[in-house]
């Protein structure tokens, strides 16, 4: 009868990375996130998603996103991207995540009458042209 191994697959896992923290400059930060942004310049949408704003909080690296569709881009290629900028800065205490920018209630313009409100809250000029020359904004 054969016996059963130990389970030494757990401590195997468990591979101990360094704990380093060194300390980096903003510049250091973008060099390498856009390090990581050319390797990816063959998959268009990765590399526009890696070149929008991001900001420095700390150890985090917050990606501003503008929909929902590049969150889950970003999960995809998040552990790979976190992975090169940890090596590259040789700090594994950085983390990347994404936080999607809420719009501020835009109105869409879509009819002529719209367009001209809109048009004419900017420049109240145009009311007084549209007056004096008897025209209908709705053609």
């Amino acid at each position: 009868m054969v016996e059963p191994e130990a389970n030494n697959d757990v401590s195997e896992e468990k591979a101990e990375r360094p704990a380093t923290a060194q300390p980096f400059t903003p510049e250091q930060l973008k060099n390498a996130w856009l390090e990581f942004a050319d390797q990816r310049k063959m998959y268009r949408a990765e590399y526009q998603l890696l070149t929008q704003e991001i900001e420095i909080r700390d150890t985090t690296i917050v990606l501003h996103l503008l929909n929902p569709v590049q969150e889950t881009l970003l999960n995809d290629l998040k552990s790979d991207l976190m992975l090169h900028v940890r090596q590259k800065l040789n700090n594994f205490t950085i983390t990347v995540t994404g936080e999607l920018k809420s719009e501020t209630d835009k109105k869409v313009i879509y009819t002529n009458r719209e367009k001209f409100e809109h048009l004419a809250s900017k420049n109240p000029n145009l009311l007084t042209l549209k007056e004096k020359l008897g025209l209908d904004s709705d053609y």
